[in-house]
């Protein structure tokens, strides 16, 4: 029995010291997310702690400002275009890598994520010359073809990665059994990568939704959320930011419930 004190006295010492990391990881993400959530409620514009009151008076300036919500209109509409229209591109190209064989298809998996890896700079000035060179007027619409691109390979990958791990025996079996291939695609193909589509989808959201070099270069007069903090930064934080990031966040959890749901049959 002394020999097994010292063994669980060392385990014991070593699972606290990880669950102080585990903390203390937490507390580095996530402290300054309530901080911002509470510095929202403040009753004075200064950010001191203490807070010197509770008020729900940021809210409503936040409600009546009309550029705030225009640009808050723009980005969900940019993000909403930006996600559909990579779906739309990226799970048949994620189809087609899986299905067929093609010459240069290794090197085709390579470059559809140099947009993901190049600096968004880059990949803004590249679409700006782009739509000049064929005479595009930037617009909201040129910032969603933006995203799109550089958002592809995150859709790409994840469905491909999917496609790759779900085992050729069911689609061969739905074929013994006289299912073509449109009907091997939706109920056993599709079912099987529901999961990765969403959080492709979702994922491809977010990152546009506060994409701010790609926007700089290909919006127009129309300003989105990010472009607008970034614009308002200049001044100061001011809790109506504060406001609008605490409603990010709750958007977010909101999110990551739907995708929880949209998932759960699949995952049982």
């Amino acid at each position: 029995m002394a020999n097994r004190n010292p063994n669980l006295l060392s385990r014991y010492g070593a699972d606290t010291a990880f669950m102080t990391f585990v903390a203390a990881l937490m507390a580095f993400l996530y402290v300054p997310i309530w901080v911002l959530i509470a510095f929202s409620f403040n009753s004075s514009r200064s950010l001191t702690w203490p807070l010197s009151g509770f008020t729900f008076e940021w809210y409503e300036k936040l409600w009546n400002n009309g550029d705030l919500l225009t640009a808050i209109g723009n980005s969900f509409y940019v993000a909403s275009g930006a996600t559909v229209l990579t779906l739309i591109v990226g799970v048949p190209a994620a189809l087609a890598l899986h299905k067929f064989h093609f010459p240069g298809k290794v090197i085709f998996r390579r470059m559809i994520l140099l947009p993901i890896t190049l600096p968004g700079i880059v990949t803004g000035i590249s679409m700006l010359n782009m739509f000049r060179l064929f005479g595009f007027q930037l617009s909201l619409e040129t910032v969603i073809l933006g995203h799109a691109t550089a958002l592809l390979g995150v859709v790409v990958t994840q469905v491909f990665a999917r496609l790759q791990r779900l085992p050729k025996s069911l689609e061969e079996a739905a074929f013994d059994l006289g299912a073509g291939p449109w009907r091997s695609f939706i109920d056993i193909t599709l079912p099987n990568i529901r999961s990765a589509i969403i959080g492709a989808g979702l994922l491809s959201f977010v990152l546009s939704f506060d994409e701010i070099p790609v926007t700089f270069f290909l919006t127009g007069r129309d300003n989105t959320l990010p472009m607008y903090i970034y614009s308002t930064l200049r001044r100061g934080v001011t809790p109506e930011i504060n406001a609008v990031g605490s409603i990010i966040v709750l958007m977010s959890l909101v999110l990551i419930i739907v995708s929880v749901i949209a998932t759960r049959d699949r995952n049982k």
